[in-house]
């Protein structure tokens, strides 16, 4: 189920970080410093993390469209 502006709002911290996933490598991590827009990727069979931007700053929408022009795909 992909991630909507209202869970991002209503993520609490809780004592250990956790994950909201997006869909296509796409998650959002929730710890105690804040929430962090994340992609998982491979790269030459090693599995890498790229970083999107922090929540606020950064809003879903934004996040959506730095993974798709990170996956290569033209909008």
């Amino acid at each position: 189920m992909p991630l909507t502006d209202t869970a991002i709002r209503n993520a609490n911290l809780q004592n250990k970080p956790y994950k909201l996933t997006d869909g296509k490598g796409m998650y959002l991590l929730v710890n105690k410093a804040g929430k962090y827009f994340r992609l998982d990727y491979r790269f030459a069979v090693k599995r890498k993390t790229l970083a999107l931007g922090v929540y606020p700053d950064v809003n879903l929408a934004v996040a959506v469209l730095k993974r798709l022009s990170n996956a290569g795909v033209d909008i």
